[in-house]
């Protein structure tokens, strides 16, 4: 019987104890999601206001930060993904030296890069690689890989065959770098790289026609540093893509010759 009753105590003593630890999936409190914030925002992941409320910036860093860690990107932040925060190192571009954008297809995340390497990461979503027929054509959903510019832009929201851009930033054809509602942790686009809706209007500021734009995987990476050494190299591949689309220009514009006022007339957007 004195077996029994040590056995039970030890059963409710052990329960107590259990019960009085928090669970590692617990919401954090609100300085601790302030001190992943903070954390998040000085490696380098876009946050939104640090005021320790997790809200839909906060969420794109940890996904991001997820993405490049090659953890599950949930979203959710939970006493592991902090201790991992705390435990990372800075995300490094491919190049560095001078301002540009990569896009890392294989993490899935943008960076905006600057000429002494720090970063901005966002999440992305590109191309799924599967078909789709638009107005009788098929294609395939592919985000081409290379070395681009940003050579034509839209204000606010763009709406097409395919769905709706929010602040496109054309790279190449109907290829661009746009907001969307729809930014899921996986490749689900027609080709386009979709960013979240609240850096949208920010990032289309930072890419500046002419901005060179290096997207690649695992396999395939071009380096842009011919341009930067020889700006008329990059002057003439800003000619070509020019003139290798068809334009329409913006009659609302007081600049109507400028490459950043051009209309793509007849390119598919790929959302």
């Amino acid at each position: 019987m004195k077996v029994l009753i040590a056995i039970c105590l030890l059963v409710i003593f052990t329960s107590a104890i259990v019960r009085a630890q928090p669970s590692r999936a617990t919401a954090l409190t609100r300085a601790e999601n302030r001190e992943a914030e903070q954390s998040l925002s000085r490696l380098g992941y876009w946050t939104g206001p640090i005021d320790g409320v997790f809200d839909a910036g906060s969420r794109s860093a940890l996904i991001a930060f997820q993405k490049w860690q090659g953890r599950e990107a949930t979203g959710q932040l939970t006493l592991d993904e902090l201790e991992a925060i705390r435990a990372s190192a800075f995300p490094r571009a491919r190049e560095i030296g001078y301002e540009h954008v990569e896009v890392d297809l294989d993490r899935q995340v943008l960076m905006l890069v600057k000429e002494d390497g720090t970063v901005r990461v966002l999440p992305v979503s590109t191309g799924n690689n599967a078909t789709f027929v638009d107005e009788g054509q098929e294609s395939v959903a592919y985000t081409p890989r290379g070395r681009f510019l940003v050579y034509a832009k839209d204000i606010g929201w763009k709406t097409g065959s395919l769905g709706s851009t929010y602040y496109a930033n054309f790279i190449s054809g109907g290829v661009a770098i746009h907001g969307s509602r729809n930014v899921p942790s996986e490749p689900a686009s027609h080709g386009c790289i979709r960013i979240p809706m609240f850096a949208a209007p920010e990032v289309s500021k930072l890419l500046k026609i002419g901005t060179i734009v290096l997207v690649y995987d695992n396999v395939s990476f071009v380096s842009a540093k011919d341009w930067v050494k020889n700006p008329k190299l990059k002057e003439a591949a800003l000619a070509k893509v020019a003139a290798d689309d068809d334009y329409l220009v913006d009659s609302t514009s007081p600049k109507p010759k400028s490459l950043a006022t051009r209309k793509l007339r007849s390119k598919l957007i790929r959302a």
